[in-house]
């Protein structure tokens, strides 16, 4: 049999409810995978995979109005390892930062004393890891290190700042949403305040503008005027100006300078280079409106929320196919558009006046799921799902279909090898630039529809009042099947029981029609509770007394048909070995009733004192009924086997004997033990009666105490009675001894009184109106004390004993808060926890676990077997941490498993899952990098003598947009055209026509651009300048005076600070090499960087972005980790590996040279083995430092000369054990 065991530490934990309204925006996603969420003045943290909450803050005096999750986007290493940071800002300007697995506080911040609007982590972390922006209102932005608490720079502004948002593709920029408009910023550093006050734009909301009317010639569509946004520099004309009902502003991460702002009824796309509208996704009449958006990253597609809580997903329509090559005549008619087509929403919920969407959080790191939290404190995970859909079942609707991608895990996979579509959005979806209908017929697109799925579901505990009860205590008698319920009865009439122990609701009981007023437990699976209604004009009410059997969910009416129109129950008291109940009434005499019979056994006369507390006595008879019981069985059982012939049967008959005469025993002759309970009356007397049976006995009275007044509650425990007065006196007596003590509390009327469970435990809790104090009785003194308003700031509304040292309270801020005996706020530590189900999250192991664990997942398989079960390798660590590892590789799903134990899933799609897994946004965008380049390296391999110019799979799989530079160049320049045609077609001003025009000219496009220099009107002051130019561009010869005169003019130009027009002529004169070299000069490294990847060939191009690199890696700049990713998208992989190692990523630098050595990516030399031995010395030693000794000889070996005296290290301990 196995050893049974029990939980009978429980952790200190808060049972939540509904949020409060300044908790709206209070919701956060992080990488780490978990959700946090405000509620109250708490902060929920709930694993997002299993749906349980891991852990609640508590330490803010206010509501919480923001959290964020720091980013995770660094190297991590036993120096920075991956743990679970999270800032959180109250209403009272207070921001903490938490370290949330012990849940105790790193930094505590405070500026000012107003609400924070708006708080973000920085998300370049090269240089620091803890930076923290926030808006303290009304106009300050403040940059905090959040590790320390030191402020680093603050800054005002002129208007109010309502929110912002970074840039994700340069971390100099940033946008404010104030009240008048955008203010955008391009001068942000971590070092020091922007210099500049930004440059401010307005907007009018898109209603009031007027709408502008465009030359039929553009082939503008009539109904796209009615929307134009108006952005302007000059501060808009009283009459249009509506207030600024802009709910937010973010930048799109999956493609560069465009930004959405979002209204209730619609969204708008920005072309931030023109800052025109370019789409607009507008809701028809009868929709519902929009409450937030989340944009992805991956795809380009918005998460949106609407105010009945539906989740919408919008992914954008592709543009025109892909087969045009760049210098064609464009399409004639070009998309006008930028396009969102509506492909899956989840059901609404039912909204009222208390239940409503607060807001939406979207998963950053797959961005296939997103989790609404609801005023009701109910979260819903809602999951993404994608099914491969036949293609005769094409739907007649106007989207245009959504394709699988080509590849899972960066890599194209064939047909039958294992993938996981469901992981993320970008293996669900593939980038949808493929339309051209000949690629279809020969490829194996497959066309996917998308749904959403509620995959988890928490609840919070419904409007406060409550009732509470905790079932009755461990004892050694029923530890086999004692499990930690507390049942809550709540004012909609329904009992919620849940289990202490996982914090889960564990039944929903709705048995009453009216508000629960009190819940007794009669045995550890069954409870009686009452309800009243509210009083008539006769002040008679309903009552209900309900009996209910928890695990069959029965539930008999106790008093039978009585209960309607009579006095309210005042409260109902179950004697000490659940025999009895008593039940008092407000202006009623009192009934006994027999528990196990439900019958009345005695309703007291009408000359009855009323009775205003009640208690019954711990002391009874049932020792010595036992014996006599006993007796009498013995009795029976020897007269039977005297007439009984057949021996064999004997033992049978004796126990069915038994039970017979149990059950005669306690019904026919009624043994029932005899017990007591003392009760007061209006004036402080105190009686004392005895039951038995069916007799209700009076026995004793003991005149009133002078100093108390009326009492209100009596506790009894052992030999002490406590009773109190609705003054706040306590009076102690000692009935052994026979004395008796009154402590004034001066705390008003004593609500409730209640002895801890357990032995010998004389500790009571005694509630008032305005708080708790736990008192011990033995010694008179006070233990803990608790008071609304001064160190908490809601009100009791009940209390009970959870176990003998920890107490529950019920508040009115819809929490129900398990304590430990001084009652202080506590949080618990992550890893003491009991969960139901086991949750991945690697963040929880100590450092060297959960970096051995990488290690164990990335370099599989161990030993020639792929396994996950870490006792198979040599891993000298604890059986603890061991356990803990295995427990965490046990959580992993089904799917996830298959794919790491699949011999054919590649070294760098395990990095890649691996990063997902951890949720390590740099590894993530490394390897996302490294598998593409690296792969499609091995592609061109064999296409050299061929010399095909652009293979058809790069044209299928180019990696996405949102790596911006970082794209090949032929997919970059068709993406930078495709925008200019999109610019063209909305152009409003000659400004607008003007930027067109410039960035025609530095993509090549001649022809188009003289058109639009010769649009200018003559009224114009640059009209004579613009008719010139077009004139030079058409005429522009490759002859020699004219280049050179040109190339003169451009240096003159760019060297008296007229930098864009002379990078423009030397761009006409083919001279782009020279334009980027001018522009880097001048420190526009970005700008250098587009123009060499749209104009140049690949070997120039390297040149310029080579430059850009060593930039990158200057200590002013310090932006490594992107220099990384630009020399990989080079193809430089030696240079990326020595870089790598340099920077001390030695883990990272060992899988990546492993992975270029598979893809015979490195020219074998004496230098590049020098490095690689090097590289895989400092893993194998970095691996010894983790304790992973396995894995360490294996790297040790591989490093030739450099690991050589590593590897007699390693051995040695080794030979000693063998030679013992």
């Amino acid at each position: 049999m196995q050893p049974f065991t029990v939980n009978i530490k429980l952790a200190a934990r808060t049972l939540t409810g509904a949020l409060s309204a300044p908790n709206r925006g209070a919701a956060d996603w992080g990488w780490q995978g978990l959700i946090a969420y405000g509620c109250h003045s708490l902060v929920l943290v709930v694993d997002a995979n299993t749906a349980q909450t891991l852990q609640v803050l508590e330490r803010h005096k206010a509501n919480v109005v923001k959290v964020k999750w720091a980013k995770e986007n660094y190297h991590h290493n036993i120096g920075s390892p991956y743990s679970l940071r999270l800032a959180s800002a109250d209403a009272t300007g207070k921001i903490i930062v938490w370290d949330v697995a012990t849940g105790t506080a790193r930094c505590e911040i405070q500026e000012h004393a107003k609400p924070i609007q708006d708080m973000q982590w920085l998300w370049n972390q090269d240089a620091s890891r803890d930076l923290l922006l926030a808006v303290h209102p009304p106009n300050y932005i403040v940059l905090w290190n959040a590790d320390t608490g030191t402020k680093l720079w603050k800054k005002s502004y002129a208007e109010n700042i309502l929110s912002f948002s970074f840039d994700p593709f340069d971390p100099s920029h940033l946008a404010l949403l104030t009240s008048e408009g955008i203010v955008f910023i391009s001068d942000f550093s971590p070092s020091k305040a922007p210099a500049s006050s930004g440059k401010k734009v307005y907007i009018s909301s898109p209603h009031s503008s007027p709408s502008h009317k465009l030359a039929a010639t553009t082939g503008a569509k009539k109904a796209l005027d009615k929307v134009k946004i108006l952005i302007s520099n000059e501060k808009p004309s009283a009459e249009s100006v509506t207030l600024n009902d802009c709910l937010q502003l973010s930048y799109l991460p999956s493609k560069r300078n465009y930004m959405l702002l979002l209204y209730p009824r619609e969204i708008l796309i920005l072309d931030l280079e023109v800052n025109q509208t370019v789409g607009v996704i507008a809701i028809e009449r009868t929709g519902v409106p929009f409450l937030q958006v989340i944009p992805c990253f991956q795809r380009d597609g918005l998460f949106c929320l609407h105010e009945n809580g539906c989740i919408t997903l919008r992914v954008r329509r592709p543009n025109c196919s892909i087969t045009g090559t760049p210098n064609e005549e464009p399409d004639p008619d070009p998309v006008q558009e930028l396009t969102y087509d509506l492909r899956s929403q989840c059901d609404a919920i039912r909204v009222t006046k208390t239940v409503r969407p607060f807001s939406m959080v979207c998963c950053p790191v797959n961005e296939n799921s997103a989790a609404l939290i609801v005023s009701d404190g109910r979260v819903m995970i809602w999951e993404l799902k994608s099914s491969i859909s036949g293609r005769n079942m094409r739907n007649s609707s106007s989207a245009s279909p959504l394709y699988s991608p080509v590849s899972f895990c960066g890599i194209p996979v064939g047909a039958f090898q294992n993938k996981l579509p469901d992981l993320s959005l970008d293996n669900m979806i593939g980038q949808g630039t493929v339309a051209g209908e000949e690629q279809l017929k020969s490829s194996f697109l497959q066309e996917v529809h998308l749904k959403f799925l509620l995959t988890g579901l928490l609840s919070g505990l419904p409007l406060p009042p409550f009732a509470i009860r905790m079932c009755p205590p461990l004892t050694t008698k029923n530890i086999k099947q004692y499990e930690p319920l507390l049942a809550v009865g709540t004012s909609n009439g329904s009992v919620l029981v849940f289990h202490l122990t996982s914090g889960l609701l564990h039944k929903e009981l709705s048995i009453h029609s009216c508000e629960v007023k009190g819940i007794e437990w009669i045995s550890l699976s069954g409870f009686i509770s009452f309800a009243t209604s509210t009083p008539n004009n006769l002040g008679l009410v309903r009552n209900e007394l309900q009996l209910v059997d928890l695990p069959t969910g029965r539930s008999i009416a106790f008093r039978g048909e009585r209960g309607s129109d009579e006095p309210a129950i005042e409260m109902i008291k179950v004697s000490h070995l659940k025999q009895y109940l008593a039940v008092i009434f407000k202006d009623k005499p009192l009934e006994i009733w027999d528990v196990r019979t439900c019958t009345l056994l005695r309703e007291m006369s009408k000359n009855f004192p009323t009775v205003t507390a009640l208690e019954w006595s711990p002391s009874h008879n049932l020792k010595s009924l036992r014996k006599k019981q006993l007796a009498a069985r013995e009795a029976m059982a020897r007269q039977t086997v005297a007439s009984d012939t057949e021996v064999s049967s004997v033992e049978s008959s004796v126990i069915s004997l038994l039970q017979e005469a149990e059950s005669k025993s306690e019904l026919s002759q009624n043994i029932s033990a005899r017990e007591h309970f003392v009760f007061t009356d209006t004036d402080g007397q105190v009686y004392h009666l005895t039951v038995e049976g069916n007799s209700v006995k009076d026995s004793a009275r003991i005149p009133p105490d002078g100093s108390m007044g009326s009492i209100t509650c009596i506790a009894w425990k052992g030999d002490t009675l406590v009773l109190g007065d609705v003054d706040g006196n306590l009076n102690f007596w000692d009935l052994k001894a026979r004395v008796s003590r009154g402590i004034p509390t001066h705390r008003s009327w004593v609500k409730k009184i209640r002895f801890a469970p357990g032995k010998g435990n004389q500790k009571l809790i005694a509630m008032y109106n305005d708080g708790a104090e736990v008192w011990d009785s033995k010694e008179v003194q006070m233990v803990s004390s608790l008071r609304s308003g001064r160190n908490v700031n809601y009100r009791i509304l009940d209390v009970d004993w959870c176990t003998s040292d920890k107490v529950i309270l019920a508040s009115d801020d819809g929490c129900i808060r398990v304590l430990e005996m001084s009652m202080k706020p506590s949080c618990f530590r992550m890893d003491e926890q009991d969960l139901i189900e086991p949750a991945w999250c690697p963040y929880l192991l100590v450092p060297r676990a959960s970096l051995a664990l990488k290690a164990f997942l990335l370099h599989q398989p161990w030993n020639e077997k792929y396994s996950l079960d870490v006792m198979n390798i040599d891993y000298p660590e604890n059986e603890n941490v061991k356990n803990l590892i295995q427990e965490q590789l046990n959580s992993l799903s089904n799917d996830i498993k298959k794919l790491l134990l699949d011999p054919d899933f590649t070294l760098l799609q395990r990095c890649l899952l691996v990063a997902r897994l951890y949720g390590d946004e740099s590894e993530l965008h490394f390897w996302t990098i490294a598998v593409h380049y690296l792969h499609s390296l091995s592609q061109e391999k064999p296409a050299k003598p061929t010399n095909a110019p652009i293979l058809q799979e790069q044209l299928v799989n180019p990696l996405d947009i949102c790596y911006d530079i970082l794209c090949e160049n032929h997919y970059f320049q068709k993406f930078q055209l495709e925008r200019v045609n999109l610019q063209e077609v909305k152009r409003s001003t000659y400004d607008h026509t003007r930027k067109c025009a410039d960035q025609l000219l530095l993509l090549g496009q001649t022809d188009r651009a003289v058109q639009l220099l010769l649009e200018t009107s003559s009224e114009n002051a640059h009209y004579y300048c613009d008719s010139l130019k077009a004139c030079l561009v058409t005429t522009v010869t490759s002859s020699g005076p004219s280049q050179s005169t040109i190339k003169l003019v451009a240096t003159n130009m760019i060297a008296n600070g007229k930098l864009s027009e002379g990078v423009q002529l030397l761009c006409l004169i083919d001279k782009a090499a020279d334009a980027c070299r001018y522009l880097q000069t001048y420190g526009e490294w970005n700008r250098a960087a587009w123009l060499a990847k749209v104009r140049l060939n690949s070997e120039e191009c390297a040149d310029v972005l080579k430059r850009w690199v060593d930039h990158l890696c200057s200590p002013q700049v310090n932006q490594k980790s992107k220099a990384i990713l630009v020399l990989l998208s080079l193809g430089c992989f030696t240079k990326v590996a020595e870089m790598l190692h340099s920077m001390r990523y030695f883990d990272r630098a060992a899988l990546f040279v492993e992975a270029c050595l598979k893809y015979g990516a490195f020219e074998v030399n004496n230098d590049t083995n020098k490095l690689i031995h090097a590289v895989y010395a400092d893993y194998a030693r970095s691996l010894k430092l983790l304790g992973f000794k396995q894995g360490a000889l294996i790297f040790a070996s591989k490093a030739g000369e450099a690991g050589k005296d590593l590897l007699m290290e390693l051995k040695q301990p080794e030979e000693e054990v063998t030679q013992e």
